[in-house]
């Protein structure tokens, strides 16, 4: 008797309409332990569980370690309650079950669906399933924004976290009330503002006195709050939070939601014109009065400049951050010098991070040492040069293009495979023409990277300059933020003067993906 490795896995989203009591994460588990039982040759490696995550996509956590297990081989069975467990795109599920597992050699199992790919082929009626599933979960994702829509329009709070400054009401989730200690603060960053005092300046005076950042307030009454935009350490008040603060309506009493959409079912949420939002006035008690919100919002729109950011830009911009707090370093002046300060530090004070800054003349001096350190590795320059942009980066192009066209063979595949399904009653006509039209996109798409790349191959390419000065003159003589940017993913500075460079080479100039730290 063979033995299977089998991970059983779980997964649970009121999102997708699933029915708590039916397909809770319980009933689903001791149907699977039932099954494991009645089943010796299933042995069991673990349970992957994935509570709350939608099916409509595969970007799991639980989800994605069991790919990994299964990449390792820990993994030969997947076994789960049934189909919908799995997954609820019709594309995606067909890939892994017809394609993918198969390949791996994975045994897949799908307990009140009848499903194991042991037994044989799957049934003609899996792919029917399969959209059925698909289809069930765009009804109820569509459901689901109506209904939030419909209670933005009415002034109802939908959102997971109350603004700061507020909580939800106990009586109603969907109304806010003040929350009394974070609407001081909130109240005092306007009348400080309106006093004179910059948005930095307020967020260095608020850190000076110890009052947590609206992130760290919630963490502190022990809601479990991320906000994607901030790093990890960052717990302090900032320029942006002061920002944001600033121009939200919420604390004039009007309710301002809607910043964020989803075009589609599987799409990423894009950030709307501020034009765009949903904003219903006087639907809770505002902490600051409208006539003082609205001369706020007249002080910032004097105060908005435009900054050219291509102007005495540095080689370093964008790669130069802080050891300490991870954030970016900032160029600042000192007579004639230059130098790179942690912009931490510089903007908030010793509360968030330590004062450590590095001269650009030294910086650019160890930078380029090191580089040449780096480069001269290369055992033959010649090849370094045939690789650096000869006639032999020509296989990469052309392989490009093998990639290109094997994509267009595959969209007219999806086309033709998405008209007979229509044809034969298998999705209906507007998912149909919803297909055809993503489809038409790919296709133009891949065909304008295809043109693009024949245009490539037609001309010489280009040597990079940073090679061209390392053959001249057998060594780097200068930085430019062009070299910066081909050879440097990161340069970290630390408080005790330690630099930790991270370069990014590609294998084909001969040199893999290296990190460098030195001390000065």
């Amino acid at each position: 008797m063979k033995i299977w490795h089998t991970a059983c896995y779980l997964r649970l989203s009121r999102e997708d309409g699933d029915k708590a009591e039916s397909d809770s994460i319980v009933n689903q588990r001791n149907l699977l332990e039932r099954y494991l039982a009645e089943h010796p040759e299933l042995e069991l490696v673990d349970f992957y569980q994935d509570d709350g995550f939608t099916g409509t996509n595969f970007d799991r956590p639980s989800f994605r370690k069991m790919e990994a297990d299964i990449e390792a081989g820990k993994i030969n069975c997947i076994l789960v309650k049934d189909l919908s467990r799995f997954g609820r795109d019709y594309i995606e599920m067909g890939r892994y079950l017809e394609r993918i597992f198969p390949v791996q050699g994975v045994r897949f199992i799908a307990v009140n669906d009848h499903v194991d790919s042991e037994q044989g082929r799957y049934d003609m009626l899996l792919p029917m399933k399969n959209l059925f599933n698909t289809q069930y979960a765009r009804d109820i994702s569509e459901k689901v924004r109506s209904a939030i829509r419909t209670k933005q329009q009415r002034g109802e709070f939908v959102g997971a976290f109350a603004s700061y400054g507020y909580r939800k009401d106990p009586e109603n989730h969907n109304h806010l009330v003040i929350d009394p200690e974070a609407a001081r603060v909130v109240r005092r960053i306007f009348d400080l503002f309106e006093q004179g005092n910059g948005k930095i300046r307020i967020a260095k005076q608020l850190n000076a006195e110890g009052i947590p950042s609206p992130s760290e307030y919630k963490r502190l009454l022990g809601e479990r709050y991320h906000n994607g935009r901030k790093l990890g350490q960052t717990t302090y008040w900032t320029y942006a939070t002061i920002h944001r603060i600033l121009r939200s309506q919420m604390y004039a009493g009007n309710m301002e939601q809607g910043r964020n959409c989803r075009p589609m079912m599987h799409g990423k949420a894009k950030q709307r014109s501020r034009s765009d939002w949903t904003v219903i006035p006087d639907t809770h008690e505002a902490i600051v009065g409208k006539d003082q919100w609205a001369r706020v919002q007249t002080l910032l729109d004097a105060r908005t400049r435009t900054w050219n950011v291509q102007e005495n830009r540095s080689p370093f911009a964008g790669f130069l951050c802080c050891g300490e707090c991870g954030r970016a370093m900032v160029k600042t002046k000192s007579g004639s010098e230059i130098y790179y300060t942690c912009g931490s530090y510089k903007r908030y004070g010793p509360t968030v991070c330590s004062q450590h800054r590095i001269a650009h003349a030294v910086l650019e001096e160890i930078v380029l040492h090191d580089l040449n350190r780096v480069i001269d590795s290369v055992q033959d320059r010649r090849v370094l040069a045939e690789n650096a942009g000869g006639p032999s980066a020509k296989p990469a192009v052309q392989g490009e293009e093998e990639r290109l066209k094997d994509g267009l063979e595959r969209i007219y595949r999806l086309k033709k495979s998405a008209y007979e399904d229509f044809r034969e009653g298998l999705i209906g006509r507007d998912d149909f023409i919803r297909y055809r039209e993503d489809y038409e996109r790919q296709e133009r798409e891949m065909k304008a990277m295809l043109k693009q790349t024949d245009q490539r191959q037609e001309q010489e390419p280009p040597q990079r300059p940073w090679v061209q000065s390392f053959l001249q003159h057998g060594r780097l003589t200068e930085l430019d933020r062009a070299t910066v940017a081909e050879t440097i993913r990161k340069i970290r500075i630390f408080e005790d003067g330690h630099i930790e460079i991270t370069y990014a080479f590609s294998n084909e100039l001969g040199l893999l993906e290296s990190e460098g730290g030195i001390v000065v």
